[in-house]
């Protein structure tokens, strides 16, 4: 009886967390993938494998790739146009933290923050009131398209000398930015917020703990013909982890043996989801700030709604 008692607790805790997991059975990780015919075409797979249907390759469960769509890209899509679409370039958006992961015993040179930072901030620019706000130049790879410029007039050179004419046909000259998006990541803050909370009782313990972390983003908008400094704003978000766990132990058989089992689970929020989302609320008020002060105009903008 007592055997089967903790046995029951320590189910009942184990359930609680949620692992990855490894199967023979690849109709298990996504059961409507293979309907009715599975046993059919997994039975095809291990032949295919050069394996028994019973030694098949296991399969790890894992989710299937997604586009990401935060809550701030779907304010952004939503944005009317603008009247006229200003052309900016990206240089660069850095990370200026200098922070790295936190390992415990060993050397890690990976950083805390994405390094992604110019192709997040493209990619805001390019969603804002879908893709009719923005006209983005390309100038992070600058060299790579020069130099495909050049094989092309040279190829446009050399067709025209076989075929004996004095003049090819130029490319047109590259389109220039009269705005420069700048800034970078200026803020990685760890433990802004910690705690957790427990209980124990006759063997049966149970805790959860969280922590927050807060992502800075800094923004600004540079005019190409005078260097001034026209529109700057900052904006954060917050990273949440979180982690569960429970344990069991008990002495059975008059106290001669100990059975004891752990079991926990952890999630922590995607720092690069929060500097994504940070970043594209920064370009979503660089256009309403830039409304407000004449810089540009939104179609269809009403200034009271928004005061409202």
């Amino acid at each position: 009886m007592v055997r089967a008692t903790v046995l029951s607790l320590v189910l009942i805790v184990s359930g609680c967390a949620m692992h990855p997991r490894f199967t023979d059975y690849p109709q298990e990780c996504n059961p409507d993938f293979w309907g009715e015919q599975y046993p059919h075409d997994l039975l095809n797979y291990a032949k295919a494998v050069g394996r028994s249907f019973e030694k098949a390759l296991p399969f790890l469960c894992v989710e299937e790739p997604e586009v990401i769509r935060l809550p701030s890209y779907i304010e952004l899509l939503d944005l009317p146009p603008a009247k006229e679409m200003p052309v900016v370039a990206v240089y660069q958006f850095a990370d200026k933290t200098g922070q790295r992961k936190p390992k415990d015993n060993i050397a890690d040179f990976s950083t805390a923050v994405s390094q992604g930072g110019v192709e997040l901030v493209i990619d805001a620019l390019k969603t804002a009131g879908q893709g009719k706000w923005f006209r983005v130049v390309e100038r992070n790879g600058l060299d790579h398209l020069v130099r495909e410029r050049q094989i092309i007039r040279s190829a446009r050179q050399d067709f025209a000398k076989k075929n004996g004419e004095e003049k090819f046909k130029e490319l047109n000259s590259l389109l220039f930015a009269g705005m420069i998006i700048e800034g970078g990541v200026i803020g990685y803050d760890t433990n802004i917020k910690s705690g957790g909370r427990g209980a124990r009782y006759l063997g049966i313990g149970a805790t959860k703990q969280y922590r927050q972390d807060v992502v800075t983003v800094s923004m600004r908008a540079v005019s190409v013909l005078t260097g001034e400094v026209l529109l700057n704003v900052q904006t954060r978000k917050t990273v949440l982890s979180y982690g569960k766990s429970g344990d069991i132990f008990r002495f059975i058989e008059q106290g001669t043996e100990l059975v004891e089992y752990e079991d926990g689970v952890g999630n922590n929020e995607s720092v690069t989801y929060a500097t994504r989302t940070a970043i594209e609320a920064a370009v979503l008020e660089l256009i309403h700030q830039g409304h407000r002060r004449g810089y540009w105009e939104i179609e269809g903008y009403n200034e009271n709604e928004e005061t409202n």
